[in-house]
């Protein structure tokens, strides 16, 4: 009898919708055999910001509403859940989820916390900057955490052991997905194309919507029905290692091949190598196939030995950012907001701070920047445009900087706020902000560096620590 893994993609980054979950926990609860609902909530920019206590504290509200709506649905079920909550403090996150299940009369669900991917538990900051970095932080720059990539088997084995919920830290986002695989399959870890079906089906569902039709939305060019209800998908994977995508039952957007195709290539660097911690997955031969309407199956995948290192990603105090902005409208706005730019340039010279400057009008030049000055850049529009109609006539101009010094930062910001009066003339709606700066570095980390265990909420008899270097 052929044996269907289905595991739903529950979020796509920390901020993602609810109600797209919900939708998918639903559906999940409409079958039998393996299920799993996962979420990717941990992205390189997360991990940077749960550095501020203040962005910590409003991401875990974030996974806290999320939770609230779809823990019932799943323990009532006996679907599991799995979440790289755990980027702060996995423990504390795992004591607040049983918490929540309490307060909303849920069963007290069985917690896996799977532990380290935070180096700083184990190594020397001097062994860890020794590694080998994209880029050297500068000088004065503090490492102020150092997560490892961890693979897909920690989780399996959480599963194994009966987890109603496992909590991770940093994993690769596929691990998400190829962990229940693994499991329920009973892969080994030499199973190289089985690993690749699991990382790839990983992959495909890691960004919610995306594969749903969310960015790949382009009206006119690539139309997508009833996006504001666009649902996240669906990947069933057989034991015969092809993968079936499809969105939750009920919710807008679409699973076309085009959907699939553009998240199949999504960061994609080497399409014959793509590297994970526990495979290198080739996409260079893999098929894509509608079946019907949203429904795409995927097959082909084949895998490589995984690789000798891991990869880490450091992030560093780097000081003070800040942005300032104001707005012009009316007649003539964008040469008052050049106007505007100049004076600021201006001023900040008479500072002698020695502080980098960047400005841009958004909407004209922003974006994309400009390798020539703004004034250039924006001059040239015009001459290339003309007079025509419809060319801005309400600009927001916007000037950023850094600095070591909080104080250095708020001086310059102060310039803008003071051309409410100083001119040029119909400036308005300054909004500035402050806040701190943090880099990141990518690392090659020795397995043998990294050492993963297995946390129970609820031990039993039989319960064992999981060890594996990498």
């Amino acid at each position: 009898m052929t044996t269907r893994l289905m595991v739903g993609g529950g979020a796509g980054f920390a901020g993602d919708r609810v109600d797209a979950a919900l939708a998918v926990a639903q559906d999940l609860a409409t079958h039998t055999g393996p299920r799993y609902l996962v979420f990717e909530t941990l992205a390189e920019r997360t991990l940077a910001l749960s550095q501020d206590p203040i962005a910590r504290g409003e991401r875990e509200q974030m996974m806290l509403r999320r939770l609230r709506v779809v823990l019932p649905v799943c323990l009532e079920a006996g679907i599991p859940l799995i979440g790289n909550f755990g980027s702060w403090n996995p423990e504390q996150t795992a004591e607040k989820i049983v918490s929540l299940c309490a307060e909303l009369g849920c069963r007290i669900p069985r917690v896996a916390i799977v532990t380290g991917d935070d180096l700083l538990e184990h190594c020397s900051v001097e062994q860890i900057l020794g590694l080998d970095l994209d880029a050297q932080p500068e000088t004065d720059e503090q490492l102020t955490s150092a997560n490892v990539y961890l693979g897909a088997f920690p989780i399996a084995q959480a599963l194994d052991q009966g987890a109603d919920l496992v909590i991770t830290g940093r994993v690769a986002d596929p691990a998400l997905v190829l962990g229940p695989m693994i499991s329920t399959f009973g892969l080994a870890e030499t199973d190289w194309d089985a690993l690749a079906c699991g990382t790839l089906a990983g992959h495909l569902i890691e960004c919610g919507a995306q594969i749903c039709g969310g960015y790949f939305a382009d009206p006119g060019f690539k139309d997508v029905p009833d996006l504001a209800s666009v649902g996240f998908p669906i990947v069933e994977i057989s034991d015969t290692f092809d993968c079936l995508i499809r969105k939750a039952a009920g919710t807008g957007g679409c699973v076309t091949e085009r959907t699939v195709i553009e998240q199949l290539l999504y960061e994609i660097h080497d399409p014959a190598a793509y590297l994970t911690p526990d495979v290198v997955l080739d996409i260079s031969g893999v098929s894509v196939t509608e079946l019907g309407a949203d429904r795409v199956r995927v097959s082909h995948a084949r895998g490589k030995p995984r690789p000798d290192r891991l990869k880490a990603t450091l992030c560093f105090n780097a000081g003070w950012i800040g942005e300032a902005e104001i707005s012009y409208a009316g007649p003539n706005a964008i040469s008052r907001a050049r106007l505007a730019i100049d004076i600021i340039r201006a001023r900040a010279a008479r500072l002698d701070a020695g502080l980098p400057l960047r400005c841009d009008l958004v909407g004209v030049v922003s974006a994309f920047g400009c390798k020539a000055g703004l004034s250039d850049s924006i001059t040239q529009l015009q001459t290339s445009l003309g007079a025509l109609p419809g060319w801005p006539e309400d600009v927001r101009v916007r000037v950023a900087t850094l600095a070591p010094q909080r104080e250095r930062v708020a001086e310059l910001l102060a310039e803008v706020e003071a051309l409410y009066t100083t001119g040029p003339a119909g400036g308005g709606g300054v909004r500035t902000s402050i806040h701190r700066r943090i880099t990141t570095a990518a690392a090659a980390v020795p397995r043998d560096l990294v050492s993963t265990a297995l946390v129970f909420s609820k031990p039993l008899e039989g319960d064992r620590d999981v060890r594996i270097s990498g």
